[in-house]
């Protein structure tokens, strides 16, 4: 498996690690009767601060995924994979680190530490979108 692949799927599999923290938080609660099956709502705002930023962390993922995952794809149909392949762990790096630090905290040092960590997907972002673009 290319490099490309293997960090696409560590994206997904992080994102995916994350959706059932949250289940399983979420099936705890309604076991231990604090919160009706019923009672939830997408970005967990009737439960703990740590719920709702666990929530925004796997919707920055989801939201991530298409436009980052898009790009890992088309280099590997393209056979392109030369592209991708040397910043592709560093992107998934940069997800995990932001991810982390949106479980940590919500203090303004941790919200810059997120978006640089988020600027590095970007910037990773445009420069393979151009590179597979122009060749």
């Amino acid at each position: 498996m290319s490099p490309t692949l293997a960090a696409l799927t560590a994206f997904v599999a992080w994102t995916l690690a994350l959706l059932v923290l949250m289940e399983a938080l979420r099936a705890r609660l309604v076991l231990a009767g604090r919160v009706p099956a019923n009672g939830f709502v997408p970005n967990n705002a009737n439960l703990s601060p740590f719920m709702q930023r666990l929530a925004r962390a796997h919707a920055n993922c989801l939201e991530g995924l298409p436009i980052f995952g898009a790009l890992m794809l088309i280099a590997v149909v393209a056979g392109r994979t030369g592209v991708t392949d040397p910043l592709a762990w560093a992107l998934v790096g940069a997800r995990l680190v932001q991810s982390v630090i949106h479980l940590a905290s919500l203090s303004v040092l941790a919200v810059n530490l997120r978006f640089a960590a988020f600027l590095v997907q970007m910037a990773i972002g445009v420069y393979w979108a151009v590179r597979l673009l122009v060749g």
